[in-house]
């Protein structure tokens, strides 16, 4: 009996550790180091809520943080300090399914852009589904959605001068 007890306890203690593994982002930066931000520190960022037909051309709600914003919580900085090589770095966004979609770093800075690029954490106001969450990326104004990453579980910086 506490031989079962002690495996139930276990059990759920791994499921909730891959739970809370799997609610998380991690974003590699240029100089090799990594921050992993959790579902918590990610909902605390400001919120943009947004109207966007997804595959049904049907109008959803949609609501997460700006790519950008994660960016910045992470250490990445934009700006001023957004020039010369800098401009060569790119963001490469990593699904867990293994999708993977390239980004221009200025893509995300309102100084060259008025694009919105959001990862988003609830549609309908409920949060996504296994098969697309914990978190997507949406780009409202994009025609395609070939970049509407599902499953986004890395985010990597890389300069390719």
């Amino acid at each position: 009996m506490k031989m079962r007890k002690s495996l139930a306890t276990a059990s759920t203690l791994l499921f909730l550790a891959v739970a809370a593994t799997c609610q998380q982002i991690t974003v590699q930066l240029e100089d090799g180091k990594s921050v992993v931000l959790s579902r918590a520190e990610i909902e605390a960022l400001p919120h943009l809520k947004f109207t966007a037909a997804g595959k049904s051309d049907v109008p959803e709600l949609y609501e997460g943080a700006t790519v950008k914003s994660v960016l910045e919580k992470a250490g990445v900085t934009f700006g001023d300090s957004l020039k010369g090589k800098r401009l060569a770095t790119c963001l490469l966004v990593e699904a867990s399914d293994g999708y993977k979609v390239v980004f221009a770093l200025p893509e995300f800075d309102p100084a060259f852009t008025d694009k919105q690029i959001v990862l988003v954490f609830l549609r309908n106001n409920k949060p996504l589904d296994d098969k697309e969450g914990p978190y997507r990326l949406v780009i409202p104004d994009e025609k395609r959605m070939a970049r509407w990453v599902r499953q986004v579980a890395t985010l990597k910086m890389a300069n390719v001068q």
